[in-house]
């Protein structure tokens, strides 16, 4: 893994290579190398650095950021750049404001001092860049590792990737199925929801929570009523509540609730949500139903509807378009995505036993493109891998 290098930390040895212009956010969901990226640009542009990372138990202040930004600051000289790294920065009370006073301090004073924020939570970290440092930022997402990326690292093979996803610190334990299992469900499954979600917000029932994510991650590319999921989790909560967990999990990286693609958009938030996890790893590694997800013919349906799923959630992110699904009585259409005026509808042929809503769709939207994944021309593999354009 240290000899590969994602395109997140190229990009990023580009930017610090340039004069100081933006403060360079890197933010994406727990475990998907953000930390290593961040070390592999700083290497690679041969600048001093100074990391510190507020990913602790004890709760850290604006005095915290100003003690590190002046450490960081000794380290430059005239016309001699240095790097400070402030990891799992959302985790600081008041960050933004802090650090925007700071950085106009340095931009005022010409101090050519560097700065790299990272963090796990997108919800916490967006609020705190829209409300403070509007104009002062880019954006670098970390999401999970697509196929392509885990081939090249891991030798993954398309198996390998719909079993153990694309979490590259668990790809050293593969070969010890239970071992990998415990890992996910301890590092990465709790921690996310225990630090980067519960810890961060006001979450009235952490048990529900949690139960919430378990359901999410059984019934992933399936879709399910929010009553259906109260009646399930049997829990006195309420829709707006499952709805807000929902957010919170998936501004984490966890599990999102699509919504029905609709041309009125109050009818599209009415809608039961399709759940999708964020990565296959966060449906295999805590699967306790009947059957096997690699063996039961519906069972791996939903799996690789998963992973089309969580491959176009990543790319979302990165793209910047919208994705949605879509049913009409009995049609239904997996994934729909819109970016501006163009439209793109995608069918995955995986095996399990449903009703193409293709025709019905592209009737209804003349100019909708369509994609069928798992057919001749369009491989499964290859569409995982990024070889097939979305638009």
């Amino acid at each position: 893994m240290n000899m590969f290098r994602r395109e997140l930390s190229r990009t990023l040895e580009e930017r610090l290579r340039e004069p100081r212009s933006f403060i360079q956010v890197v933010m994406g969901p727990r475990q998907t190398g953000k930390t290593t990226a961040i070390k592999q640009a700083v290497k690679a542009a041969g600048l001093p650095v100074r990391v510190a990372s507020a990913d602790s138990a004890i709760e850290l202040g604006a005095d915290w950021i100003e003690l590190e930004w002046r450490q960081a600051r000794n380290m430059t000289e005239p016309g001699a750049k240095a790097v400070l790294v402030l990891d799992e920065i959302q985790k600081v009370a008041q960050w933004s404001q802090t650090v925007k006073r700071l950085w106009d301090e340095d931009s005022w004073n010409d101090t050519p001092l560097l700065v790299i924020l990272s963090g796990s939570s997108s919800l916490l970290i967006g609020s705190g860049l829209s409300e403070s440092l509007a104009g002062r930022y880019e954006l670098l997402r970390s999401t999970h590792w697509s196929l392509s990326e885990m081939s090249e690292a891991f030798g993954y093979n398309l198996s390998d990737y719909l079993e153990f996803g694309g979490y590259p610190g668990a790809a050293i334990l593969k070969s010890d199925e239970d071992r990998w299992r415990e890992y996910m469900r301890d590092s990465i499954v709790e921690s996310t929801i225990s630090r980067d979600v519960l810890q961060m917000e006001n979450v009235r029932k952490p048990a529900l929570m949690r139960a919430l994510f378990e359901l999410g991650a059984q019934y992933s590319a399936q879709e399910l009523s929010y009553r259906k999921i109260l009646g399930q989790l049997d829990d006195k909560g309420n829709t707006d509540t499952i709805k807000h967990y929902l957010d919170l999990l998936s501004g984490a990286g966890m599990i999102s609730g699509l919504q029905k693609f609709d041309d009125k958009p109050i009818r599209a938030k009415a809608s039961s949500p399709r759940l999708m996890v964020h990565d296959p790893a966060l449906m295999t590694s805590m699967w306790h139903g009947k059957g096997s997800l690699l063996e039961d013919p519906d069972l791996y349906g939903h799996l690789v509807e998963t992973a089309v799923g969580a491959y176009l959630i990543a790319r979302s992110a990165l793209d910047g378009f919208d994705l949605y699904w879509w049913r009409e009585g009995d049609l239904e259409v997996d994934f729909v995505l819109r970016r501006a005026r163009n439209i793109t509808a995608i069918e995955v042929k995986s095996g399990r036993v449903s009703k193409s809503g293709m025709g019905a769709f592209c009737k209804a939207y003349p100019k909708a493109r369509p994609i069928i994944v798992g057919d001749r021309n369009t491989p499964l593999e290859d569409f995982l891998r990024g070889k097939v354009p979305l638009f």
